[in-house]
């Protein structure tokens, strides 16, 4: 199973650092990278594999949401069955 993580802020250093290090406590592997910095805002979306994760989806959901909040970021996360039901014609 995988997941999208989207971030969207102002950038600052660490971000990726931050983001990343959440995903491997949790045990979720970063397997794909895009970010672009676009004048002083970030973006970033990443595709992680959740399948042995140590916690929960909703636990890694709500660490990575709290995560965003603490350096005022907006990062959203959506497991791949609802992204591609999302975009399935």
């Amino acid at each position: 199973m995988r997941a999208v993580v989207a971030v969207i802020g102002k950038d600052t250093v660490g971000i990726l650092a931050k983001v990343s290090a959440i995903c491997a406590q949790c045990n979720a592997n970063v397997m794909d990278v895009t970010q672009t910095v676009m004048q002083d805002f970030f973006a970033m979306t990443m595709l992680i594999d959740i399948t042995s994760c140590n916690v929960d989806y909703t636990v890694l959901s709500d660490r990575l949401k709290a995560a965003g909040d603490e350096m005022a970021l907006q990062i959203h996360v959506m497991h791949e069955d609802i992204f591609n039901s999302m975009h399935n014609i």
